[in-house]
């Protein structure tokens, strides 16, 4: 018993430390956010705010009206919302497909999901910019298609392991009462897969709505620009950068994002636990 209070004590200094490490950077940039520019450089980043170097809101307000903030915070939410119900709707009814049929395609099927995830994004993106144009998922409207290719490996892999639980009879009892397979799966499965659903929206939401080089890569950045991308465009010329802009700009992208995360973070590990240990 003594050993084991020891290990928790251990645990909880590291993970304290390590939650503080994480927490370390992001306070950085929300304290430069409201200095002046000439109070931010190598020397003086790390220093508190002052009264001589205190700038107020004036950053947030140059990061909104500077570069088309709006704009391109209207197309990283666009192609997050579009992205995301994608994945959700296809992958879930996908795994659905895998599990209930378990025939020799779903199984090659799924394993092609799984070792989907391994795929260093590297090895694609030279051929990526080519394709999209080709096909025309060049825009904010169209590159959610993209964006389901490459989340669909880790949305199968934690749906399958979660619709391995759930009861058959309660399927058949569905179809018996008149459900065709796609109203026993909106109407039966869908509720029931409600954890895991909660956990992988989290988890590709995070990861769309920070992307930079997927979109980058794909769109006309003299078109569109989403936040990720916008952020460098307050480097201006002979290498001049906005840092107080830059700093206000980030801050405004991270802090929604967090939140969610935080009001969250129960769903995501009950939905990571019921798809990685049931079935």
């Amino acid at each position: 018993m003594q050993k084991d209070k020891v290990i928790n004590r251990v645990l909880s200094i590291f993970f304290t430390v390590l939650s503080l490490a994480w927490i370390y950077p992001m306070f950085m940039i929300a304290l430069n956010s409201f200095k002046q520019e000439s109070a931010i450089s190598t020397t003086t980043a790390f220093d508190l705010v002052s009264n001589d170097t205190f700038a107020g809101f004036a950053n947030y307000l140059s990061a909104l009206t500077k570069q088309g903030f709006a704009q391109a915070f209207g197309y990283s939410l666009l192609i997050t919302v579009t992205s995301v119900v994608l994945i959700l709707v296809c992958c879930s009814m996908c795994a659905w497909y895998i599990v209930r049929v378990n025939n020799k395609l779903s199984k090659v099927l799924y394993y092609l999901f799984v070792f989907s995830m391994v795929v260093p994004f590297q090895m694609l993106m030279f051929t990526l910019s080519n394709l999209a144009d080709t096909l025309g998922f060049n825009t904010p409207f169209n590159i959610c298609f993209i964006y389901l290719g490459f989340g669909a490996g880790l949305a199968v892999f934690m749906f399958t392991g979660f619709v391995k639980s759930i009861p058959l009879e309660i399927e058949e009892a569905a179809m018996i009462d008149g459900c065709n397979p796609v109203q026993t799966f909106f109407r039966v499965v869908l509720p029931i897969m409600k954890p895991t659903y909660i956990s992988v929206g989290i988890l590709e939401t995070m990861w769309v709505w920070n992307d930079y080089l997927l979109p980058y890569l794909t769109l006309d950045s003299t078109q569109y620009k989403t936040i990720p991308i916008l952020i460098q465009y307050f480097r201006g010329g002979y290498g001049h950068v906005e840092l107080g802009p830059m700093m206000a700009c980030i801050m405004m992208v991270i802090i929604p994002i967090v939140i969610v995360y935080l009001a969250c973070q129960k769903h995501i590990i009950d939905g990571v636990v019921s798809g990685a240990v049931k079935g």
